[in-house]
């Protein structure tokens, strides 16, 4: 049986309805006939103090943050993935800061805002209008979560990228260790062709790894001097099929990326062949390359000091600043060689070809030159002092400036030469052939030149004082201001028989 309940007439709810809004209207009524405190104008106009003390609160620590971190960042004592972390912080504290400025002053300034609100401004917003700012706001908020989340994603995706490329890198290095160490391994072995191919392995690892450049070619240059033919035993003409499979890989090596000089001291490798062998400031001193191959080898500022080059092939090589002393290159071809600089110091050239080489300010003291053909040669400024030039052939040879003081030049065809300032003080030219030479204000001062020919040479101004004359053949020589004073072996009288004189000429 249902429960009936009692029916509610329509007309006391609609009393009830009508008394509730006289309620409100009455409240309402209450709440405007309360007298509202006016500010005064000074409070309704002054803008509110912007809280620069909790600014600073959290702005101070977020600076201090982002500048630990990127200081840290740069600290390169610590772990890298650390240092990556760290950056990432600074970062997304960079962009938090730069967000804040972009949203806040620089916001309200391109939107025509140049002072705070003040409190009577704020009074006059209404509901919508304040609605309207929450909302705003709320919007301008979820815009920069957004962006701090694809900033964060940014950070985060290319320490990602970073650490891929370091495991890569790692797996990299680890390969390029297995294949450096079974090369050196095949090295050892007995067999020709193992060996052959551990030297070409190691070769490729140097071009394929930077950083292990200077280690392949400090094994190899070690591989060609420890297994340098024994002491006791007769050097071979040429040498071993792997020795030289490695000394063509040194030479072609990338020199840029060298970090010391290559060593190859005392190597023995009589006919070698390292035709254009980059060998640049490497150390190959005491070595026997005799017969070698070095054609158009690159041999820059490398130490040669006594390494014997006997009959070696070095036409058109650059030994520019290179460190000759005391080695031996009798009857090498040096043929258009670049040797500028040099110091060929008590070197020994005999029977060499020199050709139209390059011998500026090259030093050649005590050097023996003896029947060594200079044919065309340049030896602008060179140092021959008490150099051994005897027999040898300097026809055509610019000696502008060189210093031959006390060299013996005796014997010596220096025809058509240019010596013009050239220092020969005290020179043995005994027997040279000087015809057609230039001699434009030499020092001649004490020089032996019994028996040389001077036919239509140029001595304008060259000092012969004191120098022998001895059956010297003047005819046609130019004399003309020139010193003769005390010379020996010709009277003034059959001088000017021969030779062309002036007014200024002196006896």
């Amino acid at each position: 049986m249902k429960r009936s309940h009692p029916r509610v007439p329509a007309r006391e709810i609609v009393a009830a309805a009508a008394a509730a809004k006289a309620r409100r209207a009455i409240r309402a009524a209450a709440r405007a006939a309360q007298p509202e405190r006016t500010p005064t104008p000074a409070e309704a106009e002054a803008p509110q103090a912007p809280p620069w003390g909790r600014r600073m609160f959290w702005l101070l620590p977020v600076l201090a943050l982002i500048v630990a971190g990127a200081g840290a960042a740069a600290t390169p004592s610590i772990p890298d993935w650390a240092r990556w972390t760290l950056a990432g912080v600074a970062l997304i504290g960079a962009s938090c800061l730069a967000i804040a400025f972009l949203l806040g002053p620089a916001a309200r300034r391109l939107a025509g805002e140049r002072a705070v609100l003040t409190a009577a401004e704020r009074r006059e917003m209404t509901a919508n209008e304040r609605v309207e700012a929450v909302n705003a706001a709320r919007h301008t908020l979820i815009q920069a979560a957004t962006g701090l989340v694809v900033i964060g994603g940014v950070v985060f995706t290319a320490q990602g990228l970073w650490y891929t490329a370091q495991t890569l890198d790692t797996a990299r290095q680890t390969q390029f260790t297995d294949r450096y160490t079974k090369a050196v391994d095949q090295l050892g072995s007995s067999k020709l062709d193992i060996r052959l191919g551990g030297v070409y392995a190691l070769e490729r690892v140097a071009r394929d790894s930077p950083r292990d450049h200077q280690n392949v070619y400090d094994v190899l240059t070690a591989f060609i001097r420890e297994h340098d033919p024994t002491r006791t035993a007769k050097l071979p003409t040429r040498p071993a099929t792997d020795i030289q499979a490695a000394l063509t890989a040194v030479g072609r090596r990338k020199v840029h990326m060298d970090v010391g000089a290559i060593n190859l001291m005392e190597i023995r490798m009589s006919g070698a062949r390292l035709a254009g062998a980059d060998l640049s400031d490497g150390d190959l001193s005491k070595a026997i390359l005799a017969d070698a191959d070095l054609l158009g080898a690159n041999l820059t500022e490398a130490t040669l000091t006594g390494t014997n080059l006997t009959n070696a092939d070095l036409t058109k090589a650059n030994l520019t600043e290179a460190k000759l002393t005391d080695a031996n290159l009798t009857k090498a071809n040096l043929t258009d060689a670049n040797l500028t600089y040099t110091n060929l110091t008590k070197a020994t050239l005999t029977g060499a070809a020199l050709t139209d080489a390059n011998l500026t300010n090259t030093g050649l003291f005590e050097a023996n030159l003896t029947e060594t053909i200079l044919t065309d040669a340049k030896l602008t400024g060179a140092s021959l002092l008490d150099a051994d030039l005897s027999g040898a052939i300097l026809d055509g040879a610019d000696l502008t400036s060189a210093g031959l003081n006390e060299a013996d030049l005796g014997g010596a065809d220096l025809s058509d030469a240019n010596l013009s300032l050239a220092g020969l003080g005290g020179t043995d030219l005994r027997g040279a052939n000087l015809r057609g030479a230039n001699l434009f204000s030499t020092d001649l001062t004490n020089a032996n030149l019994t028996n040389a020919n001077l036919i239509g040479a140029n001595l304008h101004g060259t000092d012969l004082s004191g120098a022998n004359l001895t059956n010297a053949n003047l005819i046609g020589a130019r004399l003309t201001d020139a010193n003769l004073s005390e010379v020996t072996g010709m009277t003034e009288q059959d001088i000017r028989r021969q030779a062309i004189v002036d007014s200024k000429t002196r006896f």
